[in-house]
């Protein structure tokens, strides 16, 4: 099937051949159609499938008739992160390029000002992530009342970050009239729930089962002490030794390791940048447009680069930290093989992360091989010791008897002469005073007594 039997306008047609763009993806071949049909969509299909032109080219084919009123935009696009809401309104200038539209951008770090001034203009296309809306609704400077299509993108990411109430609040806040599409890469509960209180009789596109792995991504765990000087050295010699390793990805789970390990790389010679969330706009921006140029090889992140970032010739991820949440793993190593091409990821695995890699393994509904192929008993036998040597720490504590109490244990200590451990405040005991008969008597009672005048 080619683009033309999707029912697309011809400008749209003309921009997508322009792009270079012939066949459509599984989704789009399967989405647009619905949403030309104004039917609400719950689209369900790993990262990097080519989700966002299924809904943006349908979108300006729709808004090729009427137009956009002062403070009420006819559209409306929800996205976790700025990056991506940044990523969508780029589709659009791409696909739009025969379009008179305007479209908008409510992120933060950016001026309110300029983004009032744009609201204020009539906005056809607005994109946002779903604190900055509120806050323009909650000034008095943004309606709801006039959307016709309503996009939630990546909504399991939403829930990963706390951003469900304010989804529900948005719902709420747009006409029961509107047409609403749904895309999540995952279904949990949370979100099976929300898509049936705001979809109504959605069409169901599912191009691939929940939490899947693409099929031309190599993956491998790699086995690694817990300390992370020695996962930053074994890190280095797998980046030395990748083989075509154009460039890549490397994912943290704190945003404090992501900026340790970008200033080992940098001071080792290896060609790295830095990307998280307590980054400002601008920085986020310019180290994005510095690893999609080629200028860096090596681009270190939290999560917040997982979902959705369009780099499709990303060759390698490597998941420095195993993630907490199995979903975040297919998001993370779905950052290559785009676009059918091949990719390899390597996940250092640490004898603590053992229940992380199993959940993984039972989610994506495949075990992950070993790079070196380690037995699972020396995998086994390396949690042992870890574990021993957490005991052994917790219970090196000097205690003066079985029962003493832990706050008056003695924590600090000092060789003495012989070289034997003793506490620093622990002075010699005096010696042995005569046994006083009156030492439990009352103090009021050894008062002396005022003699009576004779």
């Amino acid at each position: 099937m080619s683009f033309s039997q999707l029912g697309l306008s011809d400008k749209v047609q003309a921009a997508v051949a322009a792009a270079g763009y012939t066949v459509p993806t599984p989704i789009q071949e399967q989405a647009i159609p619905h949403i030309l049909a104004h039917r609400d969509v719950l689209g369900i299909a790993q990262t990097g499938t080519g989700k966002t032109a299924a809904f943006t080219l349908p979108m300006l084919t729709r808004l090729e008739k009427g137009r956009a009123r002062a403070r009420m935009p006819r559209t409306l696009i929800l996205e976790p992160t700025r990056e991506l809401a940044a990523q969508v309104e780029e589709s659009f200038a791409k696909y739009g390029i025969n379009h008179k539209l305007t479209v908008a951008l409510l992120i933060g770090g950016v001026s309110f000002d300029d983004q009032d001034a744009k609201l204020t203009r009539g906005v056809d296309v607005l994109i946002a992530t779903p604190g900055r809306l509120l806050d323009h609704f909650e000034r008095g400077r943004l309606l709801l009342s006039g959307i016709e299509i309503l996009v939630i993108d990546e909504a399991d990411r939403m829930l990963d970050m706390g951003f469900i109430p304010d989804i529900e609040r948005i719902c709420k806040l747009t006409p029961f009239t509107r047409q609403t599409l749904f895309f999540s890469a995952t279904m949990p509960p949370e979100i099976a729930r929300l898509t049936g209180t705001f979809l109504s009789n959605p069409a169901r596109v599912e191009v691939s089962k929940p939490a899947t792995t693409a099929t031309n991504v190599t993956q491998l765990l790699v086995a690694s002490a817990p300390e992370p000087e020695k996962k930053r050295e074994i890190l280095r010699r797998l980046i030395r030794d990748a083989e075509g390793l154009k460039n890549g990805i490397i994912f943290c789970n704190r945003k404090t390791e992501v900026a340790k390990l970008h200033r080992s790389l940098v001071k080792d010679g290896i060609s790295a940048i830095a990307l998280h969330g307590d980054m400002d706009q601008r920085s986020r921006t310019n180290a994005l447009e510095s690893f999609r140029n080629g200028e860096i090889t090596l681009l270190v992140a939290s999560d917040v680069a997982a979902r959705g970032l369009d780099i499709p010739e990303v060759s390698h991820i490597f998941n420095f930290d195993v993630p907490h949440h199995a979903e975040d793993y297919v998001h993370r190593i779905g950052r290559t093989g785009r676009a059918g091409r091949s990719g390899a990821t390597f996940t250092l695995v640490a004898p603590t992360d053992k229940k992380s890699v199993t959940a993984i393994e039972r989610l994506i509904g495949r075990t992950i091989p070993w790079a070196g192929n380690p037995t699972e008993q020396s995998f086994e036998k390396s949690s042992e010791q870890a574990s021993r040597s957490r005991k052994v720490t917790h219970h090196s504590r000097p205690r003066s008897h079985p029962g003493a109490r832990p706050h008056l244990v003695q924590k600090r200590s000092r060789p003495d002469q012989a070289g034997l451990l003793v506490p620093y405040n622990l002075e010699p005991k005096p010696e042995a005073k005569a046994q006083d008969d009156t030492a439990h008597l009352p103090a009021f009672l050894l008062r002396p007594v005022p003699q009576k005048a004779s």
